[in-house]
């Protein structure tokens, strides 16, 4: 249960060298050089279970390594901090800003002293990393993880999201197509009818596709005591059956060795509010600069007038790459006065 790279990973690594088995929760150190641990646990016989590194008490790991073993999934879309899933359902039922949501977190004990690994999306990205690795059979690791937290998430974003139907969630997403994958922890706009929509306070949920098991939910506690122990437990108990029956449980599986996509290229839907000057020609302008780099626009609404004028824009899928360079352009521009806020769509709306 010892967190960080060390001393925990001379640990662990002393154990398994002496033909010990292992159960962990360490998930940051799994993400970092869990194939390290894997090669000292195959060479000696020994097991590696770490069940309660990702999402708590909830069954996920296993499922992913066992029962789908003889699937293909095609992408894991996961709600897997708590903190942050707490902070993001206050916003949305009572309007706060961030800030207050956080002091709310941390007063009922939900957030630690320093918050960072959570908001900032650390935690999140080194169970995605474990995640993408299961599911894809490719080795990944944290540095591969896009990695965005949600303390630039703001009311008005959480109310724009809102207004079009959706909730703010900070999601890891893990997705294949073809011969690579992409990994990526970031806030994004949620339908409220998806599943994950209505996940809550500090629960946990990870939806899966996969081709022949089709959509499947994991829901439940992510994080606490008794929950961590529960999943601690079982990894005890599955260790323990492995050894009075001769037997081991599965290791390392990164036969695949697909390549990890660089977030340029992953593709998905954007939300952009802009600070506008209210008169003519702005929309053609702004216009123009989505179509400069073949970004589909789905639909634009402007709010308040003046001073206050705003657009908001929401685009059909397009590469991240394409998406930056569109913000780049809309910044030159004489009649946007700021890009106020841009965050991806995920999920059908």
């Amino acid at each position: 249960m010892i967190g960080g790279l060390e001393p925990a990973r001379s640990l662990l690594l002393s154990a398994l060298e002496s033909g010990k088995s292992v159960v962990t929760a360490n998930k940051a150190l799994l993400a970092e050089d869990g194939a390290t641990l894997h090669a000292a646990a195959a060479a000696k016989g020994a097991d590696l279970y770490y069940e309660a590194s990702v999402a708590g008490a909830i069954p996920l790991l296993r499922p992913l390594r066992e029962s789908l073993a003889g699937d293909q999934i095609s992408r894991v879309t996961g709600i897997v901090n708590g903190t942050t899933n707490f902070v993001l359902t206050r916003m949305d039922e009572t309007g706060a800003g961030f800030f207050d949501a956080l002091d709310e977190a941390t007063a009922l004990g939900y957030a630690e002293a320093d918050p960072t690994a959570d908001v900032e999306g650390f935690d999140a990205a080194a169970k995605a990393a474990i995640l993408a690795g299961l599911a894809f059979h490719t080795r990944v690791v944290a540095a591969d993880v896009h990695r965005e937290g949600i303390t630039e998430v703001t009311a008005a974003d959480v109310a724009s999201a809102k207004a079009m139907g959706c909730v703010v969630k900070l999601l890891a997403i893990a997705e294949k197509d073809g011969d690579a994958v992409s990994v990526r922890v970031h806030p994004a706009m949620i339908p409220r009818t998806h599943p994950l929509g209505s996940v809550r306070e500090a629960y946990n949920a990870v939806f899966v596709e996969a081709a022949s098991a089709g959509r499947l939910m994991f829901y439940g506690p992510g994080a606490g005591g008794s929950p961590t122990a529960s999943a601690v437990l079982g990894d005890l108990v599955a260790v323990a059956r492995n050894a009075l029956s001769g037997a081991r449980g599965a290791g390392l599986s990164d036969y695949a060795d697909l390549r990890v996509r660089p977030i340029g290229e992953a593709v998905t839907r954007y939300h952009i509010s802009l600070d506008v000057a209210d008169k003519a020609g702005v929309l053609a302008a702004v216009a123009s600069a989505f179509s400069d780099h073949d970004v589909s626009i789905r639909t634009v609404r402007q709010e308040g007038h003046g001073d206050d004028a705003s657009l908001v824009v929401v685009t059909h899928t397009a590469t991240d790459a394409a998406l930056q360079a569109v913000v780049e352009q809309l910044r030159s521009l004489d009649s946007v006065r700021a890009v106020a806020s841009v965050m991806r769509v995920e999920g059908e709306a």
